[in-house]
């Protein structure tokens, strides 16, 4: 559930995103273009999952606390 979510809203944020620089160009924002912020979601979320994988799980409670 948590991946669905993610690529959700990923797909929202960066068709927002999308939306709106397309409006502030003056570009219609018409099938590929929308297609391409589809693929660039998916690259979004594929990333963050990286992110969440690389950052540790158990942080230290106190700095310069060693157990």
């Amino acid at each position: 559930m948590r991946y669905i979510m993610l690529v959700i809203w990923s797909a929202l944020l960066v068709s927002t995103l999308n939306y709106v620089v397309s409006s502030i160009n003056n570009v219609p924002l018409d099938g590929p273009a929308f297609t391409k912020g589809l693929w660039i979601s998916l690259v979004v979320s594929v990333l963050l999952l990286i992110v969440d994988a690389v950052i540790p799980k158990n942080s230290p409670k106190e700095i310069g606390h060693q157990e």
